[in-house]
């Protein structure tokens, strides 16, 4: 059974790469979402097991979108993705109920691990 992910990011680039990243490494990427209203949309359409979510997006930020999807599903396992220098922002998104984050620049092996760790128990 794939494992199902929806990338949100304001950065057009930043999905596609993330978005090969995660299929090359065997994920699903069942939908995009360029802020965090189309995420949420998107997380009721297409009911994704994880999600990567960028923090800084225009009308609604990372961390209130993570706060509504949670709402939506508790078991959701939403991993924040933000800029060097945001830590503050990351201890509210895991307060909001984030699993993990990724630092950009990441490493797509650092990615993939993190997304294995916390699937591995959650999802299967």
């Amino acid at each position: 059974m794939s494992i199902k992910v929806m990338v949100a990011d304001d950065a057009a680039f930043m999905r596609m790469l993330l978005k090969g990243i995660l299929e090359n490494g065997g994920y699903e990427v069942v939908c995009e979402a360029h802020n965090g209203v189309d995420a949420i949309e998107k997380f009721k359409l297409f009911h994704p097991q994880v999600v990567t979510m960028d923090i800084t997006m225009p009308d609604m930020d990372g961390i209130h979108a993570v706060k509504e999807i949670v709402a939506i599903d508790p078991k959701a396992i939403v991993i924040m993705v933000s800029a060097m220098g945001q830590q503050a922002m990351m201890v509210d998104a895991l307060k909001a109920g984030a699993k993990d984050f990724i630092v950009k620049p990441f490493d797509k092996s650092n990615i993939l691990d993190m997304l294995e760790k916390h699937t591995q128990s959650e999802c299967k």
